[in-house]
């Protein structure tokens, strides 16, 4: 007991940058392999800049090594992020010099490789990373209260530069790694389950995952005294766009692949779609009802509708990892490393790569590819997608959906444009599809800052499509979703399971099958899902629907409390697979198989014995008098 008590007495006094200090060193020995340290205590060391003795990066070094576009324009706001997370698991120590512990804390949480000693933190890094990008302003006293504009940038100019004079360096974490383990007073704390159902919004849960990995909580309690609290802040509009952007560009980004391959495709013109599709991102947090964004909206949104909007994080830090000085196919017989001639990553392949995309479509281009890979996993997407059916080259029509997808065998993601009908139908055809539809009760949905009412929405389907007579299909994996002009993703529910018919009336997802006879008494209307999206069986109008009391095949809007309805003409409509070559040449086989078999059914030819075929025929009731009765065997 007595031992224990002294323990927990040194946990307590120790200074928090020691407590950091000996958590670089933990996260040095058991989140990297001794290959990777080498990598990157060579890459800090080759582009360090010295004051003082303390060896630290700059701005501009880290923007450089990253290769962060200039056109982005998110450098500063990469640095402020790495400023603060290389203080962890201390925000009052925050913004910190990047030395070269605090880079690697950086790499460590950038990269998700904490899991190793952070037991209880492992699942999400969000609230981490809302703190880094957020801006506090303590005279806050509401969630709700709305700061002037200008005191936000007041703010963020105030924030005073804290120099570490921390500098430690990674040969101890080396030195170490062969045997000696750091001591822990409490023992098993880090196992200990978290609470979720009630979570403390004023904590960290990565922070107090490490500061349990180290016996040192009541000095975290302590050190959180200075830390405002975090529905205090929120993330400025404008940077997070810049943010969006970066991550739109860095989305199919490889771990040893330099970011220069796809700042090169940043052309004007693309620079415009990366604002449109990042605009549509950003209007999903309602940035016109508030001058940044919240934690309780950003902490709602992103795991709904973006869960891996953070991924391409990972391969762009892991480049500290890869040193350009290091010659794996040789023996080294020095430690000494060569001098450096440029920050950038240059083990890179000169071959070109596969593109992203085999072809774009009217609606599925680049963007749009990396905005899907925000809620759809990336290696579902990038160089897997194939087309399917493109409406502008097939026809718009039902059976040439049958004939290009049918015969597919894996996912499949389903796009659609149009533009919104007036809210009283113009002309013949407008006309006759809203005789076919309920009246409309609620208005039209939300217009972000597109004002020309053009809308896309989607589908990812997760079974192989097929004609639906009385059940439909589809999985607990099928999607809906909106990506213009806001984005918003609708999972598939268990309360009903109407997920996707292909009928001769259409196409729909989230409503039932339509009745194959009239029923007296019921309406002869289309019956539309709670959250749906219907097509018309001519594939030149549809309709998408959203009751905000759910109900239906998929869940209703996470953060829009409202009800919607959007009817729009068709302009674009494509179905694009998700698989390799192995799922195309199944689709091959399929088609070959169905043209034999009609070939053989079109050619059925009688053999050279004429009369003896056709009395063979005769005996088996294919030709013949088959109306005359049968006489007595008697």
């Amino acid at each position: 007991m007595g031992q224990g008590h002294s323990d927990e007495h040194v946990a307590h006094n120790v200074s928090t940058e020691q407590l950091s200090h000996e958590l670089a060193l933990r996260f040095a020995k058991k989140c990297f392999t001794p290959l990777e340290i080498t990598h990157f205590k060579d890459v800090f060391r080759s582009l360090a800049d010295d004051q003082d003795g303390i060896h630290y990066w700059k701005e501009e070094t880290l923007c450089r090594f990253l290769v962060i576009p200039d056109a982005l324009g998110p450098g500063p706001l990469i640095y402020q992020m790495a400023t603060y997370l290389g203080a962890f698991p201390f925000p009052s120590l925050a913004p910190s010099i990047l030395t070269i512990e605090a880079l690697l804390k950086v790499v460590v949480i950038m990269t998700e490789r904490y899991g190793t000693v952070l037991k209880r933190g492992r699942a999400d890094r969000n609230k981490l990373l809302f703190r880094c990008l957020a801006v506090f302003d303590r005279r806050m006293s509401s969630v709700f209260e709305k700061p002037p504009q200008e005191i936000i940038h007041a703010v963020k100019e105030e924030k005073s530069e804290k120099v570490d004079t921390s500098d430690a360096v990674l040969e101890e974490a080396r030195s170490q790694a062969a045997g000696e383990e750091l001591k822990s007073a409490l023992g098993f704390a880090i196992d200990k389950p978290a609470n979720d159902e009630e979570e403390d919004e004023d904590d960290d849960e990565l922070a107090l995952a490490a500061l349990d990995s180290l016996d040192a909580i009541e000095v975290f309690k302590y050190d959180q005294r200075a830390d405002t609290k975090i529905h205090h802040a929120q993330i400025p509009v404008d940077n997070f766009r810049r943010l969006i952007m970066l991550l739109l560009v860095i989305a199919p980004l490889d771990s040893q692949e330099s970011l220069s391959r796809h700042a090169e495709r940043l052309t004007p013109v693309r620079l415009e779609r990366l604002k449109q599709v990042a605009d549509s991102i950003l209007w999903s947090f309602t940035p016109e009802k508030n001058a940044g964004i919240f934690y309780q909206s950003f902490n709602k949104i992103i795991p709904a509708s973006l869960p891996h909007i953070f991924d391409g994080l990972n391969p762009l830090f892991e480049h500290f990892l890869f040193s350009k000085n290091i010659d794996l196919s040789k023996r080294r017989h020095s430690s000494a490393s060569p001098a450096v001639t440029s920050p950038t990553i240059s083990q890179v392949p000169d071959t070109p790569l596969e593109p992203l995309l085999p072809r774009e479509g009217d609606i599925l281009n680049l963007d749009i590819l990396c905005q899907l890979s925000f809620f759809i996993k990336g290696s579902n997407l990038f160089r897997r997608l194939r087309p399917l059916y493109l409406g502008a080259d097939a026809g718009f029509s039902l059976g040439s959906i049958e004939q290009k997808v049918f015969n597919w065998r894996a996912p499949s993601i389903l796009l659609v444009s149009g533009t919104r009908l007036s809210s009283t139908p113009e002309g013949t055809r407008e006309r006759s599809f809203a005789d076919t539809l309920p009246t409309k009760r609620f208005p039209d949905g939300a217009s972000g800052n597109k004002p020309n009412g053009r809308v896309v929405f989607g589908a990812y389907i997760d079974v192989p499509w097929k004609h639906t007579y009385r059940e439909a299909i589809g999985g607990s994996e099928m999607l809906l979703f909106q990506l213009s002009p806001l984005h918003e993703v609708f999972r598939a529910s268990t309360l009903s399971r109407d997920y996707l018919t292909f009928t001769k009336t259409g196409v729909g997802f989230g409503c039932p099958p339509p009745r194959v006879k009239a029923v007296s008494g019921l309406s002869p209307h289309t019956v539309l899902g709670p959250v749906s999206l219907t097509l018309d069986s001519s594939l030149e109008f549809g309709v998408f629907t959203h009751d905000s009391t759910g109900g239906g095949s998929f869940h209703p809007s996470q953060t829009r409390n409202s009800d919607w309805q959007d009817r729009f003409e068709i302009e674009s409509l494509e179905i694009w697979g998700c698989g390799g070559d192995e799922e195309a040449e199944r689709q091959r086989a399929a088609w070959v198989f169905e043209e034999r078999e009609a070939e053989a059914r079109r050619n059925l030819k009688l053999g050279k014995d004429r009369e003896a075929d056709r009395a063979l025929l005769e005996m088996a009731g294919l030709v013949g008098n088959h109306n005359a009765s049968g006489g007595s065997m008697g």
